[in-house]
């Protein structure tokens, strides 16, 4: 059965969030509030809980999951940019954006795309997701808490706590996110590629979707 925290959106009870962590430390599955929708986390080199948040999401290995992160200081560790990337990535974050980026060798093998050695990174502008991160002290690896099956994100703790009770260790509930999934930019290739729109404007960084 699943801990479940009530926080405030604006201003986090640090002992719940503390909580929260550490559970997730131990190697439980949670779900967390972002600027996108509610997520499902879990801790980055933590194999059993990769695998249980992947049958969770009802994903297999070839699915992107995506590391949070609390800011871009992180990011050297797990992903190669070059200076035109990371300037675009400064300009869009904090953000509902996932950016596609070559993994570092510190990313497990397991948690990269089998074919394309890539890893998704995201900082999003979330309080309650800042704080909790900040408590973790280091990246949380996620995806968005969409039903196997389904297309809609799911954006209330009551569902989420309904249908995932007894396969989630926490649930951190700060009200209702933006419902939206993030806007996915390839960073892999010589110039950026939108895979997806979602919450994020491309445009707010200079980048069109391609006609056709």
């Amino acid at each position: 059965m699943a801990q479940f925290f009530e926080v405030h959106p604006d201003n986090p009870q640090p002992r719940f969030l503390r909580q929260a962590a550490q559970i997730l430390q131990a190697g439980g599955v949670g779900a967390i509030p972002t600027d996108s929708s509610y997520a499902l986390v879990c801790r980055l080199d933590d194999k059993a809980a990769a695998e249980a948040l992947r049958r969770i999401r009802g994903v297999d290995d070839k699915h992107h999951l995506t590391l949070l992160c609390r800011d871009l200081s992180e990011l050297a560790s797990y992903a190669r940019v070059d200076n035109k990337q990371y300037r675009l990535l400064k300009a869009a974050t904090p953000g509902p954006f996932t950016f596609i980026l070559e993994a570092t060798k510190e990313v497990p093998r397991r948690l990269s795309h089998p074919s394309r050695r890539t890893i998704g990174l995201r900082v999003p502008e979330h309080k309650v997701t800042q704080e909790l991160l900040a408590l973790f002290g280091e990246p949380l690896l996620a995806t968005t808490l969409i039903p196997p099956g389904e297309s809609e994100p799911l954006n209330d703790t009551e569902q989420i706590c309904a249908r995932y009770d007894k396969l989630l260790q926490v649930v951190v509930d700060a009200g209702a996110c933006a419902a939206k999934p993030t806007t996915v930019i390839d960073m892999t290739a010589d110039e950026p590629a939108i895979v997806r729109i979602g919450g994020g404007d491309p445009a707010s960084l200079g980048l069109q979707l391609e006609e056709g």
